[in-house]
């Protein structure tokens, strides 16, 4: 039972840290990345799709992105999607294929993203903590029903603390690696 409640909460601990990561991807670096465009989404025919599902996107340098959709009546949907996201990136259109430059960051860009990486640093701990509570929670409840002694409880509760010190570990690397990435020139 205990056993089960400290897998649980490590596997939603490991996950809000994975949830990071992701949502680090999306911010803008220095660097062109492919996962910039991951999240928008295409009008396809009446029906919103993922970009990556219309058209091929590559990183031609540190700076440019290629996007090459499959059929030629989509580079007009796939222009307005980049000109209607949240990036503030211009495409350019030459033919069916659609080229965006990224603009080199500046240095109050920069610290304003770097402000965004640890807003989401500090959502992923506050994630965690929840885990955290939840587990104790569970623990406590075993407790009140008799189904375990104090020492186990208080034994299972030290666990669970060491596992979020562990997740809260990793998400201050996490970030700190973004924010390296960020600042690097």
């Amino acid at each position: 039972m205990i056993n089960e409640i400290k897998k649980d909460a490590q596997t939603r601990m490991s996950k809000s840290v994975e949830a990071l990561r992701h949502d680090l991807t999306k911010v803008r670096t220095g660097r062109a990345s492919t996962a910039l465009v991951d999240h928008l989404k295409v009008n396809y025919y009446g029906s919103d799709m993922p970009l990556t599902q219309v058209a091929s996107v590559a990183v031609t340098d540190a700076r440019s992105l290629t996007i090459t959709p499959w059929e030629k009546q989509m580079v007009a949907a796939v222009e307005k999607a980049i000109l209607a996201s949240d990036l503030g990136l211009t495409p350019n259109t030459a033919g069916t294929v659609i080229r965006i430059n990224l603009p080199a960051l500046t240095e109050e860009r920069r610290k304003e993203l770097s402000k965004h990486v640890h807003a989401e640093g500090e959502e992923a701990k506050i994630a965690i903590r929840n885990v955290r509570r939840d587990g104790n929670q569970q623990v406590k409840e075993l407790l009140k029903d008799k189904q375990i002694t104090e020492d186990e409880a208080s034994r299972s509760e030290d666990d669970i603390q060491k596992l979020t010190d562990k997740a809260i570990k990793d998400v201050d690397e996490v970030v700190k690696a973004k924010e390296q990435e960020l600042m690097a020139v």
